[in-house]
Parts: C-alpha cells; sequence; structure tokens
C-alpha cells in the first residue's frame, strides 16, 4: 500500500503518451494485472487470467487510433499511471487503467480518473464516461461505484481462445458496461 501524502500524490503531471512511450507503458500496465509483480497492488487479475492484458500494438493503437489517447501520469519524471480515452459520441471509453502496483492505494488511481474525466469532458463535451470491467472483480467494481459509476447489467463475452487478452483461469468471465454521467458536460 502507498504510504504517500494527498501533498505527494498531488504532484502528478500529465500528457499525453507518444509511441516512444510504448516500451515503458507495456510493462506498466502489465505489472497492474498480471503475474506475480501485479499481487503487490491490489487490481491483480493474476488469479483469473494468465499470459498477457496487453502488447506494444495494442499500446500503440491506443495512442495513434484517431480519437483515442492514452494519458499519462508521471510524478518526477517517473512514470506512475496511465489510461485511454477514447471518445464515442456522447460518450467517452476509459480503459488501460493501471497505477504502478506501488503506489496503489493511496489515491494515485482516483486522481488519474478524475484528470481522465474532466479532460474527456472538456477536450469532447462528452456526457459519460463508460468502461467494462470483468464481472467477477467484484471489489474492483465497489471502487468505481464509489467514484460514481454504476452498473448496467449490459454485458459482453470476455474473447476466450484469444490470448491477446490473457488466458482465462475461469469459464465464467464476461464484461460488464459500467456508466458514469459527467457534470458539467457542455
Amino acid at each position: 500500500m502507498d504510504t504517500a501524502t494527498p501533498q505527494e500524490a498531488s504532484a502528478l503531471t500529465y500528457r499525453d503518451a507518444v509511441e516512444a512511450d510504448v516500451p515503458a507503458l507495456v510493462p506498466l500496465i502489465e505489472s497492474a494485472y498480471r503475474g506475480d509483480s501485479s499481487r503487490s497492488g491490489w487490481t491483480t487479475e493474476a488469479d483469473i487470467l494468465r499470459g498477457q492484458r496487453t502488447d506494444a500494438d495494442g499500446v500503440r493503437e491506443v495512442i495513434t487510433k484517431p480519437g483515442s489517447r492514452l494519458l499519462v501520469a508521471e510524478r518526477d519524471g517517473e512514470l506512475t499511471g496511465c489510461c485511454q480515452l477514447e471518445h464515442r459520441g456522447e460518450a467517452a471509453y476509459f480503459g488501460m487503467f493501471a497505477v504502478r502496483p506501488g503506489v496503489q492505494g493511496g489515491g494515485v488511481g482516483r486522481q488519474i480518473m478524475a484528470e481522465a474525466e474532466r479532460q474527456a469532458r472538456e477536450t469532447w463535451g462528452v456526457r459519460e464516461m463508460h468502461m467494462t470491467v470483468i464481472t467477477v472483480r467484484e471489489e474492483l467494481i465497489a471502487w468505481y461505484e464509489r467514484r460514481g459509476y454504476r452498473r448496467t447489467g449490459e454485458t459482453t463475452p470476455f474473447p476466450y481462445g484469444d490470448e491477446r487478452f490473457g488466458i482465462p483461469q475461469r469459464d465464467d468471465l464476461c464484461f460488464e458496461l459500467l456508466v458514469k454521467p459527467l457534470s458539467g458536460a457542455v
């Protein structure tokens, strides 16, 4: 768990990722979700999925796709977290959210999410933020609910057989759409 004070946590700076960031972003994202390193944080998926969470091509696609960006959070020049923002009409999609495991639990994720919501609202004038979460991730869903997201009951199947998304360790995985209205939307 992070021992950073609120003043330290507020020292994050934000920028859009560029292709030169891909070699650093892939291990950050992997470390937050997969393998033993992810177990030091609370966002691990290591017990439900093995294999990769993403790869260089997947990260590069988010960075270069029109209407998409990968927001990077840094503290003292060190990559601390990131998230995908994609413009989808009156909503923005929030994904590829990762916070370095050693700083999880200290408010960094909450700050990154708030900045992502602010930027999506101000840049695109969207009214809602959408995300999908694996339904068995109850603790993670509860964290999002405390930040104003609501479960919709709308699910999509997990892409079983496509190892680009990991190797499932159970047969009941699916994604649920979570939605948050963004106040002050233009």
